[in-house]
């Protein structure tokens, strides 16, 4: 189960890293237009959301599973429960979708919203990056 929880922690951190560092800013610098770049960030953005509410669930499940089969504890069934982290990065992914992206495809006051997205965006980066690091320093301690 410790192995399944990691992998899904590392694939919603890497999915965030890669599409939020490098491929959304690679597409402003190359598009033709920044509106172009914008409407296929938006779909980058909102596949991401799907990514971080599909492993919030299956580590909020994860735990719940590794919880009930608590006799069954060893070294390779690490306990870290997704406590606030996942559910912390799964609300700002699921507000940025729903609150803020329709007011940035709405030309709502655009310096405001993209900046509250950014905002939401790095938060759920640091919650992925914070329940990696909780998950490495249980394992760190077990050995």
């Amino acid at each position: 189960m410790g192995r399944l929880k990691l992998f899904l922690a590392a694939f919603w951190w890497g999915s965030l890293s890669a599409i939020g560092f490098l491929v959304v800013p690679l597409l402003f610098i190359n598009m033709q237009t920044p509106a172009e770049a914008g409407r296929i960030a938006g779909i980058l953005f909102t596949a991401q959301t799907w990514v971080c509410v599909v492993c919030g669930i299956a580590l909020i499940l994860a735990s719940r599973r590794q919880s009930q089969d608590d006799s069954l504890f060893n070294r390779e069934n690490v306990k870290v429960s997704p406590s606030g982290w996942v559910v912390t990065g799964m609300l700002c992914a699921t507000v940025m979708e729903f609150a803020v992206s329709p007011r940035i495809l709405a030309h709502e006051n655009l310096p405001l919203w993209h900046s509250v997205g950014s905002a939401l965006y790095f938060a759920q980066w640091v919650c992925a990056t914070g329940y990696i690091w909780r998950f490495y320093t249980k394992v760190k301690r077990l050995n």
